[in-house]
């Protein structure tokens, strides 16, 4: 289906993006990507009067090695994340989660700040974004804020972000347990979005878990971190005995989702055997 007609403006700089969005109010929406709202305009399900595309800002596509994080521009593709050398070493769990997104035409033109601010429940980067202790830092006409990612995603397709803001960078801490982390899902054959995604970063000293920080994506409506998980790793030697232990009761207590790739039964199975696979790598 082809969308309805719309108005294309592009911005040179974030100041001119944002006064559009704040002038244009309800009757624009953000293009970075496109990935997540090309589609839902074809189907007439999201009907802007504008577009405002910012994926010429220059400031928006820097990754930038900071002295204590990375900061990752909005409009950064998955591709150019997988590459990053600073990530891989810093926090591999975002260079490996960035290479199973989708296919390469997706992660050559798909963005990590489209990808979040869309808050689809399987995509991957939340799961990540939370395992990492990750700051969402946000710009409006009225000036800039930072939020912490675990108040960030609210709901179905639904986030912190207020009408005129826009998301501007993601920020990634340099830790010990992002340094020794990484991410697995059970994917959907077809798009590639996770049935059950699972991040997990784990700081080891001394051969005992000193902190512990596990995440999913796809299991339930809004991405979650297991404190159980968590709890159950911390201060205990990590093996394969503390692992498995760890990850019995596995989503106890969430709204599990169900639909026609997965049951609850079946999706609360999957969320179990892919923690194990995550923290298996990690031992």
């Amino acid at each position: 289906m082809i969308p309805s007609q719309v108005a294309y403006r592009k911005p040179n700089n974030i100041n001119e993006a944002l006064q559009l969005v704040h002038d244009l109010g309800d009757d624009c929406k953000i293009l970075a990507g496109g990935h997540s709202l090309i589609p839902v305009m074809k189907l007439r399900l999201n009907d802007p009067e504008n577009l405002i595309d910012i994926t010429g800002i220059p400031a928006l596509k820097e990754i930038r090695d900071n002295e204590n994080s990375i900061s990752i521009g909005a409009c950064v593709t998955h591709g150019e994340i997988a590459a990053n050398a600073n990530l891989a070493k810093h926090v591999p769990m975002v260079s490996i989660a960035a290479g199973m997104i989708g296919d390469i035409q997706i992660r050559n033109f798909g963005t990590i700040g489209g990808n979040i601010a869309h808050a689809d429940p399987a995509a991957d980067w939340p799961a990540v974004l939370l395992a990492a202790n990750a700051v969402i830092v946000i710009k409006s006409i009225d000036g800039q804020r930072e939020v912490d990612v675990d108040q960030f995603f609210k709901s179905l397709f639904m986030t912190a972000l207020n009408d005129g803001e826009i998301i501007v960078a993601i920020r990634v801490p340099k830790t010990a347990f992002n340094a020794n982390s990484t991410y697995v899902k059970f994917a959907q054959p077809a798009s590639r979005f996770a049935l059950v995604g699972c991040a997990a970063a784990v700081d080891k000293s001394s051969g005992l878990v000193k902190e512990a920080r596990v995440a999913f994506s796809g299991v339930s409506a809004t991405p979650f971190r297991d404190t159980y998980i968590e709890n159950a790793l911390n201060g205990n030697a990590m093996n394969a005995e503390t692992v498995n232990s760890a990850t019995t009761n596995v989503a106890d207590g969430v709204d599990v989702m169900s639909d026609h790739f997965a049951s609850v039964k079946y999706r609360k199975h999957l969320a179990g055997v892919y923690a194990r696979k995550a923290l298996s790598q990690l031992i």
